[in-house]
């Protein structure tokens, strides 16, 4: 009886969650920072754009995502590569109800980080933000669009629709990530 008694009662605190260190990319307006805010619920009213970049600790059940997010403007993009090393995984934010133009340049950026040395082996969440607006394209649209299948074929890679106001959905996109890094980490090991 004492046998058991002490099996509850000391049980330690519980296990530490795995950290795992995520760059997070897209272009400016593509909703990256708000996104982040809202997984850590912080007032999205306080949201500015991300000019150089900025490490956010974001918490979820079974792991902590240290997501470190890099500026979307033109002249910030080109020295993206700089932030890369160390990183686990990747999340790629694309509006998508932006502009055939701004569509054009994600696909080029998403098509140079799935090749990238330091990342193509990574898992990628791509979030096809902004699916709450009338113009938004189905994940179906932006899938044919960036040419994911062949481009992406053999990685591990998720695309996900989201918008700020569906937050379980994308909660449960994260999770699906964190599957990944789990399994990522665990035959690199």
């Amino acid at each position: 009886q004492s046998e058991c008694f002490r099996a509850l009662c000391c049980k330690g605190p519980p296990p530490a969650r795995p950290e795992y260190d995520l760059v997070c990319i897209g272009l400016t307006g593509s909703g990256k920072t708000s996104l982040l805010s809202k997984l850590c619920s912080e007032s999205p009213d306080s949201v500015v754009s991300t000019t150089g970049f900025s490490i956010k600790a974001v918490p979820f059940q079974n792991a902590i995502l240290n997501v470190k997010e890099l500026g979307g403007a033109d002249n910030i993009r080109k020295y993206w590569s700089r932030y890369y090393q160390g990183s686990q995984g990747v999340i790629f934010v694309l509006d998508s109800a932006s502009s055939e133009d701004d569509l054009e340049t994600a696909r080029n950026e998403l098509h140079s980080a799935l090749q990238h040395p330091q990342l193509c082996t990574l898992p990628f969440l791509i979030l096809a933000n902004h699916q709450d607006k009338p113009a938004a394209r189905s994940v179906q649209e932006v899938k044919k669009y960036f040419e994911l299948e062949p481009l992406a074929r053999g990685k591990r890679w998720i695309l996900q629709p989201c918008s700020l106001d569906d937050m379980e959905a994308l909660k449960d996109s994260f999770s699906q990530l964190i599957n990944l890094l789990e399994d990522h980490e665990a035959v690199r090991m």
